[in-house]
């Protein structure tokens, strides 16, 4: 079992704060895990067992304390009253109204909680308005590429071609289960169909349940639509869309559907960490834009599942890679428009910008010179990156750094 040392060190920063850690991400990412971790480090640190109070919701002897008020009286019970109780709520979205019993545990002296769910919209209702500025997001992703290579013990097998690796990772995903089974086409698929199900059907009934009593928010009723809008995400990442775009595809291929209809799915599937929208920032302006987001998912063993072989593009997909290791170091991430050309990512950190360029191969002049242009305009100072799976055009072209894409991955980040 992989460490998710970047978690972790997370949690662990915010250890005894009075603040509620909120642990989100996808199914199956790694948060019951990572709970699990964080637990054994308490105890070898010296925390006494009766100090925590463990709850998953996942599992059928807890089903008694789907109740708010069942649950609030059962951890109270198991307080203790001289020293700290490390509460944990996993998949907490399953209790309706846990938010009063968080709050509620939450304003009693010595209780330092955690709580995951995996669903956003728990951190956009009444937790948010109970607990404004009394919480932390910490935001779980399926393993990075050197995870996935201390998973599968790929790092200690020199004789493994790196690119072997990462084509691998390509294809499966990045999901824990995944890289410590045995890794065959069939296998693979059938356990990510059940994921991909279970959060396409379960979650977001999950959520109607949450949210029928708002008439602002339609309900998600068609679960083919849903899976369609999925599928052309999918298949467009890395590209800008809008909703109306994706609303005239869908009439095009003879769906009757509002735009309104589409932003509620698309938010759905959002909600529940299957899709990352990337906004548009204006480089010159400093300020995001509205229009034509681009959307991509959060795994390539699911963008894989569910698309023909026909729709595969390798450059998005490293594209896809990229957006989601910038933001597990922590960056916020957009896509920069400087006067008519495009930066694939704006990544800020700190106030300190960067600018990525990705591309499966530039060896080609025409390539070199797409890659290459929209980064020589940009007149400011601040770093500028070119990733590349091709080892030919690696070096540095006047400040502009091109570097090969999985070295980037693999590095150690400080």
């Amino acid at each position: 079992m992989v460490r998710r040392n970047e978690y972790l060190e997370k949690l662990l920063s915010w250890k005894d704060e009075q603040v509620v850690k909120v642990v989100t991400g996808i199914r199956r990412c790694g948060k019951s895990t990572l709970l699990l971790q964080y637990q054994q480090h308490l105890l070898e640190q010296g925390v006494l067992p009766e100090q925590i109070v463990s709850v998953n919701f996942e599992e059928l002897e807890y089903e008694h304390l789907l109740d708010y008020k069942v649950l609030y009286q059962y951890i109270k019970e198991r307080l203790c009253p001289d020293k700290t109780s490390y509460i944990f709520l996993d998949e907490i979205q399953k209790v309706e109204g846990f938010e009063k019993a968080v709050d509620s545990l939450y304003v009693k002296s010595g209780t330092d909680i955690y709580i995951t769910g995996s669903n956003s919209y728990m951190l956009s209702g009444d937790l948010a308005t109970l607990l404004t500025g009394r919480y932390v997001e910490i935001s779980m992703l399926p393993l990075s590429f050197r995870e996935y290579l201390e998973m599968t013990g790929y790092l200690e097998m020199a004789e493994l071609p790196a690119e072997r690796a990462f084509a691998e990772y390509m294809r499966t995903g990045g999901f824990p289960y995944v890289s410590a089974m045995d890794r065959t086409d069939e296998k693979v698929n059938s356990y990510l169909e059940g994921i991909y199900n279970t959060v396409i059907v379960r979650d977001i009934e999950d959520r109607q349940g949450r949210k029928e009593a708002d008439p602002n928010k339609r309900k998600i009723t068609d679960i083919t639509l849903l899976k369609t809008i999925a599928r052309f995400l999918a298949s467009v990442i890395g590209s800008p869309i809008s909703i109306g775009s994706v609303a005239n595809y869908l009439i095009s291929s003879g769906r009757k559907v509002s735009t309104n209809t589409v932003s509620d799915y698309m938010e759905a599937l959002r909600e529940s960490f299957i899709f990352y929208p990337a906004e548009r920032f204006d480089i010159v302006g400093k300020q995001l834009l509205k229009a034509n987001r681009k959307w991509y998912m959060v795994d390539l063993g699911l963008r894989n599942l569910i698309l023909p072989r026909k729709d595969y593009d390798l450059g998005f997909s490293v594209e896809n890679i990229v957006f989601f290791e910038l933001l597990r170091r922590g960056c916020q991430v957009s896509i920069g428009k400087y006067g008519n050309a495009e930066v694939d990512f704006v990544a800020q950190k700190s106030g300190v910008l960067t600018y990525y360029q990705v591309t499966a191969d530039m060896t080609a002049e025409e390539a070199f010179e797409r890659e290459m242009r929209p980064l020589r305009e940009i007149r400011d100072n601040y770093e500028k990156i070119v990733l590349t799976l091709d080892h030919f055009t690696i070096g540095n072209y006047e400040g502009i750094k091109v570097i090969h894409v999985i070295d980037w991955l693999t590095v150690p980040v400080s």
